[in-house]
């Protein structure tokens, strides 16, 4: 970099105008790869969830509530819901599910997407006729890792395919080898939702249910399978609605928080440290477009305490290159002629916005892996707004620098060149 400052420089701000453009929600990134906001900011409803962990021994409630909100996230994405987010809050045998359904206004559809608890349960069919009932089996729909839609590679009819856990195959193949000719009832809620016949015993873990199926219909029955595969059952307790209006206003107001904060930071380095503080702004600005890019890509959701987190990091960006352009003074007071200035500055400067920049890292870690919902988000973003603003304060700021220097120093060789002569 130090050989073609003015290459990288280029690439970089090319870069970032590409994010700019990709970022801003009226541009064509707006189509291809649309932002995905928070409840916060769109509106939505909230609901909250008991969860019922009674007959759950306790060396299974961990792994079990993992699984329930694994089961609840599948079953929420199967109605199209735009970014729903499924948390759980657990305090030694008691558990709570939170769901946030953004974009969904009515409480009630809500619910009806997420539905009543339901269970499911496999019977085996016994007798003929009007004497034919059905005899429960010890197979229920905590077995069921998942359900899926998929098609016949000759006939090309949809069909639903169900995957079963190592209990669960075990299960499912003594009772297909005991039942090979006869159907095998499944109940959702204690209501009888299909009754394929077995055509041979299935150990392999993996079952395939045929018929006449359209797709429509196929999709009902994964999502019945995937709604039933709940291991423990769950209540509604809490239900809220956030309005779009206030959602709107919210992400109007932050919008303006952050534009008027990033100008105050600018005005203040172009006031006090004045070429060094118009370096520092340009390295501010790609910064933001790179991080909104970056955010953008991997799909954050961005709520108000994940902007909050994002702000944070603007301000950290410019105090990182504030520790360096007091360096680089504190070296020309030492006499060093301002081109070796920069670079020991920077070099001095490095050890401490390495190690500030650590501490931040390693709690936005810890805030991510130990808590939940908004302060997941912020955690996320303070993370990497801060991987990011150490590439921007140590590699974007400097390349502005190496750059000026460079021009700078050749029309100075001119000058002494055209004295002479």
């Amino acid at each position: 970099m130090r050989r073609h400052p003015g290459l990288y420089l280029t690439l970089i701000i090319l870069v970032a105008v590409a994010a700019a453009l990709f970022v801003y929600p009226k541009n064509w990134g707006a189509k291809e790869l649309p932002w995905r906001l928070g409840l916060d900011l769109v509106g939505g409803t909230h609901l909250v969830y008991q969860i019922d962990l009674s007959k759950v021994a306790v060396t299974d409630q961990s792994s079990v509530v993992a699984g329930l909100r694994d089961v609840i996230e599948k079953r929420v994405n199967l109605f199209g819901v735009s970014e729903p987010q499924v948390y759980i809050a657990q305090t030694g045998s008691t558990a709570q599910l939170d769901v946030d359904l953004a974009g969904v206004k009515s409480v009630t559809d809500a619910i009806s997407q997420i539905g009543e608890t339901p269970l499911l349960d496999f019977a085996e069919v016994q007798g003929n006729g009007s004497s034919t009932q059905y005899v429960p089996t010890n197979l229920t729909g905590q077995y069921i890792t998942g359900a899926q839609l998929t098609f016949d590679q000759t006939t090309g009819k949809p069909q639903v395919q169900i995957t079963f856990n190592s209990d669960g195959t075990n299960i499912f193949g003594r009772i297909t080898a005991a039942n090979v000719g006869k159907p095998l009832a499944i109940f959702l809620d204690g209501n009888l939702i299909e009754a394929p016949t077995v055509d041979e015993a299935i150990t392999g873990g993996t079952a395939l249910i045929t018929g006449n199926f359209t797709v429509d219909s196929a999709k009902t029955l994964v999502q019945r399978f995937n709604a039933g595969a709940l291991p423990a059952p769950i209540t509604l307790v809490n239900q809220q609605t956030v309005s779009a209006t206030l959602g709107n206003n919210s992400l109007k107001e932050v919008i303006f928080a952050a534009i008027l904060g990033t100008i105050l930071i600018i005005l203040f380095m172009l006031f006090y440290y004045r070429l060094f503080g118009f370096f520092a702004a340009c390295a501010l600005i790609i910064y933001i477009a790179l991080t909104l890019g970056v955010f953008k890509l991997i799909g954050i959701t961005m709520s108000l305490s994940g902007i909050a987190g994002f702000v944070l990091t603007i301000g950290m960006a410019v105090d990182a290159n504030i520790l360096t352009f007091e360096r680089i003074k504190e070296e020309q007071k030492r006499g060093l002629p301002r081109t070796s200035a920069v670079e020991e500055g920077f070099r001095r400067a490095w050890p401490s916005i390495r190690d500030s920049n650590t501490s931040t890292i390693i709690t936005a870690v810890i805030l991510y892996y130990f808590t939940s919902s908004f302060v997941q988000g912020f955690a996320l973003t303070l993370l990497i707004g801060t991987l990011i603003s150490l590439f921007s304060a140590i590699t974007t700021t400097r390349l502005f620098l190496r750059v000026y220097e460079h021009t700078g120093g050749e029309k100075q060789k001119q000058t002494l060149a055209t004295q002479h002569a």
